[in-house]
């Protein structure tokens, strides 16, 4: 594995600028993930990395050698992508491999099936290695994608919403599998989502994206707790944060000049009217079990 550093990364398509400058360090063997909605850049952030796009300006370095102009080849990523991508007439043991089977590695034969079967028990999908790509389900077809970035040790792997097309309990499932895998390996992982949960429950950090600019960059408990702004606040959270006039809340304390309060769940509570206190009526009630 190896850290990677983005330095001051632009790329921009036309008069858009998807990606503006960038500064971002993945320390070796961290689980980075980059939250935010669709068009925020993040998908061209992995391609920036991965060599399939080139930045305008700036400099993308991996294991402290400056990779900017180096092909994809050269750089020794693995992407995973949210479609499976599987190769349909090769067997789940023939995807495995086929990364492994370039005239580049030239590794033997036995070698190729030990490393195989090593990662598909770790992916769970060692039961499989006979069947057909086409004859497995959505979550074991997302499994052996999986395991075809894993069987080649690269410097880093890059993840693009490879589990946004399950459904959530496979979401669920893959979820706690894949940070386990990323654990055990020491793995350097950049994973990019829309979804705030999986953020939260899997990165060392997280990194806020939006219209290609990172706004806030840090722990998950840090940018739940002590969000940059507002937009930040806003993308993690559920129930969403509440956000409030200062003049609702005459007697909170807030530091003079300030305009919106933030409450989220957890810092309100029900109590009888008192001076001071905010009056509320309860609208919606949702039963979760």
């Amino acid at each position: 594995m190896a850290e990677v550093h983005i330095k001051n990364a632009t790329k921009s398509f036309g008069d858009h600028a998807a990606v503006n400058g960038l500064d971002l360090h993945i320390a070796d063997g961290e689980f980075v993930v980059l939250l935010g909605p669709t068009g925020a850049g993040k998908t061209t952030t992995l391609r920036l990395i991965a060599g399939l796009e080139r930045p305008d300006t700036g400099t993308i370095e991996i294991g402290g050698h400056n990779a900017t102009t180096l092909s994809p080849a050269e750089r020794d990523t693995a992407f995973v992508f949210q479609q499976y991508s599987l190769y349909p007439h090769l067997s789940v043991f023939d995807n495995l491999a086929f990364p492994l089977r370039s005239p580049a590695r030239k590794m033997p034969e036995d070698q190729i099936r030990r490393r195989v079967e090593e990662v598909a028990k770790m992916v769970r999908i060692h039961h499989k290695l006979a069947n057909r790509s086409t004859k497995l389900s959505g979550g074991e077809m997302q499994r052996v994608a999986i395991g075809r970035a894993l069987v080649r040790k690269p410097s880093i792997y890059l993840m693009d919403e490879p589990l946004s097309s399950l459904d959530a309990k496979l979401r669920g499932d893959l979820r706690l599998e894949l940070k386990r895998i990323q654990t055990e390996l020491g793995a350097t992982m950049l994973y990019v989502t829309h979804d705030q949960i999986e953020a939260m429950t899997m990165a060392d950090r997280i990194g806020i994206l939006t219209e290609g600019v990172l706004v806030q960059i840090g722990s998950p408990r840090t940018i739940y707790s002590e969000p940059a702004n507002l937009h930040v606040a806003a993308r993690l959270g559920q129930p969403a944060i509440n956000l409030l006039p200062t003049g609702l809340l005459p007697d909170a304390g807030a530091p003079a000049g300030t305009k919106t309060i933030g409450a989220r769940t957890e810092h309100l509570s029900i109590a009888k009217a008192a001076n001071g206190h905010a009056d509320g009526v309860v609208d919606w009630v949702e039963h979760l079990g």
